[in-house]
C-alpha cells in the first residue's frame, strides 16, 4: 500500500479503532488474570460463583443485536456510534473499578456483598456489550470492502499485543516478587483504578474526531426482523446449524479454562502471584505466534478446514498437558501446555474466522455473522460456568482440590475432539447452496415484525 495522505488517514482511523478495542479488552485482563485468583484462592469463593460473575458480559451478548439496531436508528448530536461507545466504555470501566470492592465484600461475608457483585459485574457487562457492538459497527461504517479485512486484522493484532502488555505491566504494578502468594487488598484496588485511567485515556484517543457526522440515507432498504425470526432463518440451513454447534463446543472447550488457569497454577504448583499473572502474557504470546503462522500462508497451503482442525488438535494437546501436569504433579508440563494451548488457539482463531467469512459470503452475511458472534459469546459464558461447576463438584466430592481442575481440563479435551468430528461434516458449498433467502423465510412464516 502506497503511503499517500488518504492511506495515512485510513491507517490512523484503523489504529484509533484498535485503541478502542484495547481499552475495553484490558478490563478483562485484571478480572480474568488477577481477580479470579484472588476470589478463588485468597478468598476461598466457589469457582462456580466466580465464573458466573465473570461471564456476565457473555451471557448478555444477545443484547448486542438490539443495541446495534438502536444505534443505527438513534444518532445523538449527529453521531450514530460515538455516544454509545463513550457510554459503553464509561460503564465498562466504572463497573471494573467496582469489581474488587464487590469481591472483597463477598469474601468478608457482607450481607450486601452479592448485591454489589451483581451490580458491579452487571454494569461492566452492559458497558462491554454496548461499547463492542458500537465500535465494531463503526469499523464497518468506516471501512470499505477492500480494507475491511485489514481493519479487523489490525484491531485483533492490537488487542492481543494489548493483552500481553497489560498482563506484564499489571504484574509490575502490583509490586510483587516471586515469594508473594497473596495480593495486598489496597494495592489491588489502586491498580484497578490505574488501569481504568489508562482505558479511559485510550478511549478518548480512539474517539477523537473518528466518526464523521452521520448523513441519513434517503431511502433505507435494509430488512428488519426480530431476533427470534433471525435465528429461525439461520436454523433453516442445516450447515449453519452444524457450524453454530461446532463453534459453541469449540470455544467452550478452548476458552472455558480462562477463569481457572491462574488459580490452578497457584493451587497445583504453589506458583506466586507474579507467576500466575504472567500466564496471560505467555498464553497471549503463543496465540499471537499462532495467528501469524496461520495468516502467513499455512491456511492457504493446507486449507481452512484442515487449518482449523490442526489448531483444535494442538489446543487439545495443550489442555491435555495442563491436566496431566496436575494429575502427575509434573510442573515441567504446565508451561509447555499453556504455550501449546495459546498456539493452537491462535491457529484455530485465524482459520475459523476465515472459514466463517467463506460461509457468510452471501446476501445475508450480516445475519449469519451476527449469529456466529452470539455463538462465540455464549460459548465463552457457558464454558466458564461449566468449568466452575465441574471444578467445585469434583473438588468437594473427592476432597482433592487439584483433581477438580484436572477433570475440567480433560473434559475440555473431550469437547475439542467432539468439535473436530463436527468440523469434518462441514461443507461450505452445501451451506451456500442450501441457504434460504431471509426474504423467502419471512414470506413463509408471515412475520416481518
Amino acid at each position: 500500500m502506497r503511503l499517500t495522505p488518504s492511506n495515512l488517514f485510513r491507517m490512523v482511523r484503523i489504529v484509533q479503532l484498535g485503541l478502542l478495542h484495547v481499552a475495553v479488552t484490558i478490563t478483562f485482563v485484571l478480572i480474568d488474570g488477577v481477580l479470579n485468583r484472588v476470589m478463588i484462592v485468597d478468598l476461598g469463593l466457589l469457582a462456580t460463583l466466580v465464573a458466573a460473575l465473570i461471564t456476565v458480559p457473555y451471557l448478555l451478548s444477545p443484547a448486542q443485536m438490539l443495541l446495534g439496531q438502536y444505534s443505527d436508528a438513534h444518532p445523538v448530536l449527529g453521531r450514530r456510534r460515538t455516544p454509545y461507545i463513550a457510554l459503553g466504555a464509561a460503564l465498562c470501566i466504572g463497573g471494573m473499578v467496582l469489581t474488587p470492592h464487590a469481591a472483597y465484600a463477598i469474601g468478608d461475608g457482607a450481607p450486601w456483598g452479592i448485591a454489589l457483585g451483581l451490580l458491579a459485574f452487571g454494569v461492566w457487562g452492559i458497558g462491554f456489550n454496548m461499547a463492542v457492538v458500537a465500535y465494531l459497527s463503526l469499523a464497518s461504517d468506516l471501512s470499505t470492502d477492500d480494507d475491511r479485512s485489514r481493519t479487523i486484522a489490525v484491531m485483533w493484532f492490537m488487542m492481543v499485543v494489548g493483552i500481553i502488555s497489560a498482563s506484564l505491566l499489571i504484574s509490575r504494578a502490583l509490586d510483587i516478587d516471586a515469594t508473594v502468594r497473596q495480593i495486598d487488598r489496597e494495592r489491588l484496588i489502586v491498580v484497578f483504578r490505574e488501569v481504568a485511567a489508562i482505558a479511559a485515556a485510550l478511549t478518548l484517543l480512539g474517539l477523537w474526531r473518528l466518526e464523521p457526522r452521520w448523513q441519513p440515507a434517503v431511502a433505507p432498504t435494509a430488512e428488519r426482523v426480530n431476533i427470534t425470526r433471525a435465528f429461525q432463518a439461520v436454523a433453516a440451513n442445516p450447515q449453519a446449524r452444524r457450524f453454530f454447534v461446532y463453534m459453541v463446543i469449540l470455544l467452550a472447550a478452548i476458552l472455558g479454562q480462562d477463569v481457572l488457569l491462574e488459580p490452578y497454577g497457584a493451587e497445583a504448583f504453589d506458583l506466586s502471584v507474579r507467576e500466575t499473572t504472567r500466564l496471560t502474557s505467555i498464553w497471549g504470546g503463543a496465540m499471537l505466534v499462532g495467528l501469524l503462522v496461520a495468516g502467513g500462508g499455512l491456511a492457504r497451503r493446507i486449507g481452512m478446514r484442515a487449518g482449523a482442525a490442526l489448531g483444535g488438535a494442538i489446543a487439545a494437546a495443550g489442555l491435555g498437558l495442563i491436566g496431566a501436569s496436575g494429575l502427575f504433579g509434573i510442573v515441567a508440563l504446565f508451561i509447555p501446555g499453556v504455550i501449546a494451548l495459546g498456539f493452537g488457539t491462535g491457529i484455530a482463531t485465524s482459520t475459523n474466522l476465515a472459514l466463517m467469512l467463506d460461509m457468510t459470503t452471501t446476501a445475508q452475511a450480516g445475519l449469519f455473522i451476527g449469529a456466529w458472534g452470539v455463538a462465540d459469546a455464549l460459548a465463552r459464558g457457558i464454558g466458564m460456568i461449566l468449568a466452575g461447576v465441574i471444578r467445585d463438584v469434583i473438588s468437594v466430592s473427592s476432597g482433592m482440590v487439584v483433581l477438580g481442575y484436572v477433570v475440567v481440563f480433560f473434559v475440555e479435551v473431550v469437547l475439542l475432539l467432539v468439535s473436530l468430528a463436527l468440523l469434518r461434516r462441514l461443507d461450505v458449498r452445501e451451506f451456500r447452496a442450501r441457504q434460504a433467502s431471509l426474504t423467502e423465510w419471512i414470506a413463509v412464516t408471515g412475520d416481518a415484525s
